[in-house]
């Protein structure tokens, strides 16, 4: 084989060899092991060398769905709790299908009137979802980290202006160090949000008044008196145990010291959805931008964040493409969303938020966000019944931390037990859940968030546990 063109009849044949592959996947997900070590082996074949005369479409397609189906980690499964990860909805799944059908290149109107409009309307949805006041606006990225990278740029061109300087056009040289304050909570793609923006990962000053990370908002209160125009980093969900920083303290005092205060809710502004939770988000509609991830608790398919802002006027002058005469500007009638963010070339990644939030609504999202937060208190009872099961944190959401802890061990052979035990997890593949330290504890923290969950998956979770985790106390 060689020029496609030579096999354009070819694609439809092959559509329907992936229709054919999904439907025995889809159906297996539930039940399937998360990862098979023992198909491992197939990996090998998609290696060798580059062919010079292709194998055809329908070969090549078929390969691929062999390998995959057989080797893929089920991360949209019910069982995957290691990452937050949510899966895809049905309609989600289904819309994501229609973005490479259409292929929209979703830089500006000029390009795909369509997928402007759709990611017009999806990001309108978001932030009504969230309950975010009218004139907020945003732009979709590929993950909550680039949601961060936004943020965090519009903060320094906000700090910068302060100084006096428009770092759009003459960069940060010459300006002192950006001041960047945060609780313990601050997660690491916002340091990598801040690295690559030219701050450094380290430029973070932690307060945090004990090992789990809780905010220390006097330190902070006096080192805003202190330094000037700042940024103040504020997290909606931490991943260890779903803790939150307490955004409205954070809001007063960035009102009070003229911060710009950013506040990273990959997954936790989810809360915001419920009445039972919404407390854990109140004052978010006070920040300057807010950064969240729709491949988590929204169930979309990956690469999909947003960044929602107060002042949407920011988005342009920090992420416009000046110099080149065929491309619009940012404020030009065909502009749009690739020149409000930090990625030009974007496929239409709106289809399948417009088409979730389309299908059930801010009703079906907030049952959602309720039942997995059951779901969590159903695990946390279940570790808090198990005689050799230790719970380390509370339970504000959905992410449930928790240790193996069978007697007669001192807390240096626990952490290395605790350690085995999450690589044995990983290996195992009937669930998945990795280990973390948590206050200074190797710890378990699974996260709930995939719409397929069931009590049936987090009963199962406990008895691995706790299997695994005898073997390995035997063994040892």
């Amino acid at each position: 084989m060689a020029d496609p063109l030579h096999e354009r009849d070819e694609t439809l044949p092959a559509l329907r060899e992936v229709v054919r592959a999904a439907g025995p996947y889809l159906d297996a997900l539930p039940e399937r092991l998360v990862y098979d070590r023992a198909a491992e082996p197939l990996l090998d074949r998609l290696g060798g060398p580059l062919p010079e005369d292709g194998r055809g479409t329908r070969a090549a397609v078929e390969e691929l769905l062999r390998v995959g189906t057989a080797t893929a980690t089920a991360s949209a499964g019910p069982r995957f709790f290691h990452f937050v990860i949510g899966g895809a909805t049905p309609a989600a799944l289904a819309a994501d299908w229609v973005v490479s059908l259409l292929d929209q290149n979703a830089f500006v109107r000029a390009s795909s009137r369509f997928a402007d409009t759709a990611e017009r309307v999806a990001l309108d949805w978001l932030r009504q979802l969230f309950g975010l006041p009218a004139g907020w606006g945003g732009a979709l990225t590929a993950s909550a980290t680039f949601a961060n990278v936004t943020g965090l740029a519009l903060a320094t061109h906000w700090w910068a202006e302060r100084h006096g300087v428009d770092v759009a056009s003459a960069g940060l040289a010459g300006l002192p160090r950006m001041p960047v304050l945060s609780g313990g909570h601050v997660h690491p793609s916002a340091r990598k949000a801040l690295q690559l923006l030219g701050h450094g990962k380290d430029t973070v000053e932690v307060f945090a008044r004990d090992g789990t990370g809780r905010v220390d908002l006097d330190g902070l209160r006096r080192r805003l008196g202190a330094v000037g125009p700042a940024v103040v980093i504020g997290t909606a969900g931490e991943p260890n145990a779903g803790d939150f920083d307490p955004v409205a303290d954070l809001a007063d005092l960035a009102g009070e010291h003229c911060a710009w205060l950013h506040v990273d809710g990959a997954f936790g502004l989810f809360a915001a959805l419920s009445p039972r939770t919404a407390h854990l988000t109140a004052g978010v509609e006070r920040a300057d931008s807010v950064a969240a991830d729709a491949h988590k608790w929204l169930n979309v398919p990956y690469e999909s964040g947003f960044v929602l802002v107060r002042d949407p006027s920011r988005l342009g002058p920090a992420f416009g493409m000046p110099g080149a005469p065929y491309l619009p500007g940012p404020d030009d009638p065909r502009g749009g969303y690739g020149l409000l963010g930090p990625e030009s070339s974007r496929r239409a990644r709106a289809l399948p938020i417009w088409a979730t939030l389309a299908a059930y609504g801010r009703g079906g999202y907030r049952e959602l966000v309720e039942r997995h937060c059951d779901l969590a208190r159903h695990l946390a009872a279940a570790v808090d019944a198990a005689p050799d099961l230790e719970r380390l944190a509370e339970v504000p959401l959905n992410v449930v931390c928790f240790r193996y802890r069978p007697p007669g061990l001192a807390e240096p052979e626990l952490d290395a037990l605790n350690r085995r035990l999450g690589e044995a997890l990983l290996d195992d593949g009937r669930v998945y859940a990795g280990a973390t330290v948590y206050d200074g504890r190797a710890a378990l923290r699974p996260a709930i968030s995939n719409w397929r969950t069931t009590e049936g998956d987090l009963d199962l979770l406990v008895a691995v546990v706790r299997e695994l985790g005898d073997r390995l106390r035997t063994t040892a």
